[in-house]
């Protein structure tokens, strides 16, 4: 049995697409919160492990070589633990770079985008119609790009689930917030709910799931660091 991963984590669809990881798979793991309300992600310690400051990260005990590994941002870890392991990205070539091209495609457009929508319409201090209506129909589009994909594979890279759908799903939870209703989208709507009914990602999004408290129950110092207005 593997040494446990310890993953620097909180319940956020970046957090969510490694705890699914580990569900999917069985590797062991141990969560360290990483509290982006209390400025964890700026202590000194955290920052060995990921340069940028944002959560998710692992150190992993067994590397590569044997020796302990640090990993940040999301897709590299998903890449690194699908190779660990031999799972959930194809070996023929193929398909190994559709699935890293539609991992991009979340990591490069639906993380910041649907990210950017949700903010605007529901966590900014003011109203900003025009990003409201900018980010609103970004997302629109890129659901759509999403649908026309689903209507050709029954998954992201094809007739497999990999860690292109991991990626992916924890950002359509929220579709609502985005300004998005998934009944206008039958292909992501049929993925969508195949993906949310597999056990290990139902167990995946409840890891954590008490460190989290309602935005209105933050004082505004949390969420300011929540939002990156200071670090104070």
């Amino acid at each position: 049995m593997p040494e446990p991963i310890d993953l620097y984590y909180w319940p956020t669809p970046n957090g969510h697409k490694i705890t699914i990881f580990m569900e999917e798979t069985g590797l062991p793991y141990n969560i360290v919160p990483v509290d982006i309300t209390a400025g964890d992600q700026f202590r000194e310690e955290f920052l060995r492990i990921s340069p940028n400051n944002k959560m998710p990260a692992i150190v992993d005990p067994e590397g590569p070589d044997g020796k302990p590994m640090s990993l940040a941002e999301s897709g590299a870890i998903l890449i690194y633990l699908a190779e660990k392991t031999g799972r959930l990205l194809p070996s023929a070539p193929r398909a190994r770079y559709t699935t890293l091209q539609w991992l991009m495609f979340q990591m490069g457009h639906v993380g910041p985008m649907l990210g950017q929508a949700h903010h605007f319409r529901k966590y900014a201090p003011e109203k900003v119609p025009y990003a409201i209506e900018r980010y609103t129909n970004e997302a629109a589009r890129l659901y759509g790009v999403m649908d026309r994909r689903l209507s050709e594979a029954g998954y992201f890279a094809g007739d497999e689930y990999t860690i292109a759908d991991i990626a992916i799903y924890p950002w359509l939870i929220s579709h609502e917030d985005q300004g998005q209703r998934m009944e206008d989208y039958p292909n992501l709507a049929r993925w969508f709910e195949k993906v949310g009914s597999r056990e290990a990602v139902r167990r995946a999004l409840e890891v954590g799931k008490d460190l989290r408290k309602p935005l209105e129950e933050l004082d505004e110092e949390r969420r300011n660091r929540l939002f990156g207005i200071k670090r104070g």
